[in-house]
Order: structure tokens, then sequence, then C-alpha cells
């Protein structure tokens, strides 16, 4: 099975940037079946996707986000990581790695998320 474990800090201050990563096993980052996801939820937006990283490194960002936000990935880890820069309080959400399905605009796997809250 696929396991995908958020990690980073819980507390950001505002203007820095968030971190954080994605650790994923029982599957590979470099299979071309899937890409491989951030996705926020917060009370005031709900769910919101972030962006992506594909399996050769390519990344596709949401518009709205684009300016602040960088996937990057470690192969050697087999592990991605978000970083959402100049942060403010609205940024606060529980973030979310996926696992997503190519073609099927379909996540299959999700992390258990993890609750960052951006306050000085």
């Amino acid at each position: 099975q696929v396991q995908l474990q958020e990690s980073g800090p819980g507390l950001v201050k505002p203007s820095q940037t968030l971190s954080l990563a994605c650790t994923v096993s029982g599957g590979s980052i470099l299979t071309n079946k899937y890409y491989w996801s951030w996705i926020r939820q917060s009370p005031g937006k709900g769910l919101e996707w972030m962006g992506a990283i594909s399996y050769s490194g390519s990344t596709t960002y949401n518009p709205y986000l684009k300016s602040r936000t960088s996937i990057s990935r470690d192969t050697s880890k087999n592990q991605f990581t978000l970083r959402l820069s100049s942060v403010t309080p609205e940024d606060t959400a529980v973030f979310y790695c996926a696992r997503g399905v190519y073609y099927q605009d379909y996540v299959d796997y999700w992390g258990q998320g993890t609750q960052v809250t951006v306050s000085s």
C-alpha cells in the first residue's frame, strides 16, 4: 500500500516561508502513472488544490497561488516538498499531500494532513 506522510513545522510567522515535506512509501514518485499534489483545507476556502509535481519533475500550480508556491522533490528520499512564501494568517490550513492519477482528475491516496498555523 502507498502511504504519504506530511512533515514540517506547525507554526509559521507572517511573511516567512512555509515548508512541508511529503514522504512517500510503498511506491515511487518516479512512477509515470501518477503525479504528486499539495492540497489545503481551511474554513474560509474549503479544499484548495495548490499544485503538483509529475514523475518527471515538471510542476503546475494553482494560478491564485503560483507566485508564492514552489514544489520540488528529492528522489533519493522519495519525497516532495511544498514551499509557500510570504505567508499570512489567511494561509492557516490543514495541508495534505496526495497522489493523483493521470487523466482522471482524481486522487487515490492522501496523507493524514498536518495543521499549519500562521501567527506571530
